[in-house]
């Protein structure tokens, strides 16, 4: 299915559709994978690939209770203002106040609520969401919140579309758009596979991410036909024994694998590379693979991962959207303030376009997506997103792209 083409400028504008029932493309300036919340969160299982900076004190204050646009259309925003993830909670409302900015006012009122970074915040917010009379629910952002928040809101027959990394959340009305690192790790696994790349190795830290990615990981190498040659854990920061566990498969000339799999922290990937270095690893032979949580200078800079690849959302989106965040709020988004801009600018196109079936599950679902800063994305009927996403190699301390994101998704679950 053809998705919608994505716009380059900073405000919306209509494009004609690519399929039957093809949708308003979201316009963006644009995009990393990242977690619920940016900095990280023990109850989340995807850690920030960026620190969440907290908004200058020269930007606008956020109010409690606020509201955003002055439409007919009622959406509320439900992320923490006070709280665990204040900071990022107000930075994505202050993405949410850009994205109005930028469609030119349309005929959308966002209802901003905290929920103080808690279940019971999430669950009084919810309730009052309802009973303002939203149509739909943006956010919570915390998994544990979604949960809450999305007991009331599916009771009262509204969708909710959340920005929690844990993929468990998710169910039919409970959409979720953030980065899912399942996705991060199809791509990374079938375009390794696509290269040339057979067996497979993998060092996988014993934490709540680990145990995510995991599971996607055998599944993504079985269904690709490739061989998994060996998978150790690791305590969080302990990789030294795992390494010499695996040594003899992933060192010297009778390598058994030909890729490794190292979905870790930047500060995991440390002493794992150091380990790894140690025991005569050599990228150049076995190719490192990881997910866009290597989207850091820190992981860049490692000598055991040079010539490594990961997957990870076009960053070009992003860099555009950062800059006029800093010019308009004096300081730097975390990572996943995209996710609040995408999910209002959809909010504004969708109410633009389709009158009263606006945010119904069949709106919403469309197989063709839609078109954000961080690229092409879709909901699936039970709730997880699908997301277009690019390859990186890491070369003499940088990323560079080796396969861009594709303009348009592929069936779910290939």
């Amino acid at each position: 299915m053809a998705c919608t083409k994505r716009l380059r400028s900073g405000a919306a504008r209509r494009v004609a559709p690519a399929a039957a029932g093809a949708f308003l493309a979201v316009a963006l300036a644009a995009c990393v994978g990242g977690p619920d919340g940016g900095t990280r969160v023990a109850r989340e299982p995807v850690p920030a690939t960026a620190p969440a900076d907290t908004p200058s004190p020269d930007a606008p204050a956020v109010v409690a209770g606020s509201r955003i646009g002055t439409g007919s259309v009622k959406v509320a925003l439900i992320v923490p203002l006070s709280g665990p993830g204040s900071a990022v909670g107000t930075a994505m409302r202050n993405a949410a106040e850009l994205a109005i900015e930028d469609f030119q006012k349309p005929d959308l009122q966002i209802l901003v609520k905290d929920d103080r970074g808690s279940p019971e915040g999430a669950r009084e917010a919810a309730q009052s969401a309802v009973a303002d009379g939203v149509e739909l629910v943006l956010g919570p952002l915390f998994a544990t919140n979604v949960q809450a928040a999305a007991t009331v809101i599916r009771s009262a027959g509204k969708p909710l579309i959340a920005f929690s990394t844990d993929a468990g959340v998710a169910a039919r009305g409970t959409y979720l758009l953030s980065f899912l690192p399942q996705a991060e790790v199809d791509r990374i696994v079938d375009e390794s596979v696509a290269s040339g790349r057979k067996s497979f190795a993998a060092m996988i830290p014993e934490t709540a991410y680990g145990n995510a990615v995991e599971a996607q990981f055998r599944e993504a190498v079985a269904r690709k036909g490739a061989r998994l040659v060996a998978i150790e854990r690791y305590p969080a920061g302990n990789p030294g024994a795992a390494v010499a566990r695996l040594a003899s498969l992933i060192t010297g000339p009778g390598a058994q694998a030909d890729a490794l799999f190292l979905p870790d922290t930047p500060d995991g990937l440390g002493a794992a590379a150091a380990a790894l270095a140690k025991a005569g690893f050599s990228p150049s032979r076995v190719r490192p693979i990881g997910t866009a949580v290597w989207s850091d200078p820190r992981v860049y800079a490692l000598p055991a991962l040079q010539g490594g690849w990961y997957a990870a959302p076009d960053a070009a989106g992003f860099n555009g959207f950062a800059q006029r965040y800093q010019a308009r709020f004096g300081s730097a988004p975390p990572r996943v303030a995209t996710l609040a801009y995408d999910a209002v600018s959809l909010m504004s196109a969708l109410s633009r376009q389709y009158g009263s079936q606006r945010f119904a599950d069949t709106t919403l679902t469309n197989p063709s997506g839609f078109s954000g800063i961080d690229g092409t994305f879709r909901f699936r009927p039970d709730g997880p997103s699908d997301r277009a996403l690019a390859i990186y190699e890491i070369r003499s301390g940088a990323p560079a792209v080796v396969s861009p994101a594709p303009r348009t998704l592929g069936p779910s679950g290939t």
